[in-house]
């Protein structure tokens, strides 16, 4: 079994593994066709599975701040990103309630940073979300957590599921 698929079973215990990564992946593709930000940034979906989604970045040389390094705006919008889709993945409409960042290390020209969302926890309508980012080296670059709040409706309509 997969990583993705072995996530899968663990967190949506309502669905089989192969239909909820199958459903969050379905999102996943749904959401990103919609989301201009994270397409012109040059984020790209590495792997998404329920409560859990990998999203990587080329660094540009527009995204470099005064230092020489990357601005820190971009480095959260890569963690914001995929807090997002971590957190929409259970395909229930879900929008983020506050969040923290640390930024540990500087990102550079020409690094790819990842970032990995994992659900710490999720009750009712709330969820924790921690993401870290690392460049290509595994250096972490920034710890994000995110705070998610449901809203009404879903990202794949209901009978596609």
């Amino acid at each position: 079994m997969t990583k993705a698929a072995t996530l899968a079973a663990a967190l949506a215990p309502q669905h089989s593994a192969e239909e909820a990564l199958a459903l969050a992946q379905a999102v996943g593709a749904a959401m990103y066709a919609n989301d201009p930000a994270s397409q012109g940034l040059g984020i790209k979906i590495d792997a998404i599975a329920p409560g859990y989604a990998s999203m990587s970045m080329p660094v540009r040389a527009d995204m470099l701040n005064g230092h020489g390094s990357c601005h820190g705006g971009f480095i959260f919008a890569l963690a914001d990103s995929a807090f997002a889709f971590a957190c929409n993945s259970h395909n229930m409409t879900t929008v983020g309630a506050g969040c923290t960042i640390d930024y540990l290390a500087p990102g550079r020209l020409h690094d790819v940073l990842t970032a990995v969302a994992q659900e710490q926890a999720l009750a009712g309508k709330s969820g924790i979300y921690d993401v870290k980012v690392s460049n290509q080296d595994g250096r972490v670059v920034a710890l994000f957590r995110g705070k998610s709040h449901r809203v009404s409706g879903h990202i794949v309509p209901p009978q596609a599921e």
